[in-house]
């Protein structure tokens, strides 16, 4: 038994199909097959079931893929500790966002990484924050940035800040006389929202509940997760929506087809946090994202009063 075969099984778990893990594993589909093989006669029992059309673990074959990703850990965790000698801002990060937010915070933090960290590039995946969750849980990514709740066995969660929601309005818009909405107005009009099992789109519903209720109005979903999409069908008079500060307030003041209001208070918001494995060996490299982040000035947010680790 070797980790190269462990790797194979933990792919193929994962892709369901000999081809994609294959791919992933970057070896060709008869290597990694042979070796599964070899692993099953070595072990003695059949870890998945093979059909024609598709691939599924047995019940035996669940729990040694488990076993499997553990002693991958454990193995990756021998490396860490040779490394933790070096310098920890040398070398890739392997960073995560949300797509609410990677977007509108990826472009100031760069630069200021570029400088603070100049051998650490990033290497970035946005995703929702289930498939966020599960890279890291894996340890194919190092840290990511996502908005609270978020609580998963073995991640460490460091709060950021606090992003306060704006309305944004079409041009001609009944509301644009008013400095503030009211979060309770918000049921009365055609809003705009992303897809369902978008965090912010929860986030969104939490402030405005009425529009979990069924009344009058028509409340109109974009399927997909971008919010500058959202933005230009507002802009088209469509309807209303409610974004992150990071975004509405990016919103050039020349723009003619676009306002943007904030809540009366209490205002919504979200809290954007950064997470990661508790093993994972190069705080100095958490701690110089934590530090970008906050050099950042992002439109709107507000900087917390203490910081926590939760764990």
């Amino acid at each position: 038994m070797t980790l190269t075969e462990l790797k194979y099984i933990v792919a193929v778990a994962r892709e369901r199909h000999f081809g994609r893990a294959a791919e992933a594993c970057f070896v060709s589909q008869p290597t990694l097959s042979v070796a599964v093989r070899k692993l099953e006669e070595e072990l003695g029992v059949t870890l998945f079931e093979r059909g024609a059309s598709e691939m599924s673990l047995t019940p035996l074959g669940e729990q040694v893929v488990a076993q499997a990703h553990r002693v991958l850990e454990e193995a990756e965790g021998v490396k860490r500790v040779a490394s933790q000698s070096k310098d920890q801002l040398a070398g890739p990060l392997r960073l995560g966002a949300i797509y609410t937010i990677g977007p509108y915070l990826l472009p100031g933090l760069i630069p200021i990484l570029r400088e603070r960290a100049p051998r650490m590039p990033l290497l970035i995946q946005e995703k929702y924050t289930h498939k966020l969750a599960d890279l890291l849980r894996r340890g194919e990514l190092d840290l990511v940035v996502l908005s609270l709740p978020f609580s998963e066995p073995g991640i460490v969660t460091q709060a950021v800040y606090d992003e306060p929601f704006r309305i944004v309005l079409p041009s001609g818009h009944a509301w644009l006389k008013n400095k503030e909405i009211p979060s309770a107005w918000v049921e009365e009009e055609d809003v705009l929202l992303l897809t369902s099992g978008n965090c912010f789109r929860d986030q969104v519903l939490q402030a405005c509940p009425m529009l979990n209720r069924g009344s009058n109005n028509i409340q109109k979903t974009l399927e997909g997760s971008s919010l500058e999409t959202i933005r230009y069908m507002v802009a088209s008079g469509v309807g209303i929506t409610v974004l992150p500060s990071t975004s509405a307030d990016s919103i050039p003041d020349h723009n003619s087809l676009l306002a943007v209001r904030p809540f009366t208070a209490p205002v919504p918001s979200r809290r954007v946090a950064l997470a990661w494995r508790k093993s994972f060996p190069r705080p100095q490299a958490v701690e110089a994202v934590y530090q970008a982040i906050l050099a950042c000035n992002l439109p709107g947010v507000g900087k917390l009063d203490e910081r926590a680790v939760v764990s």
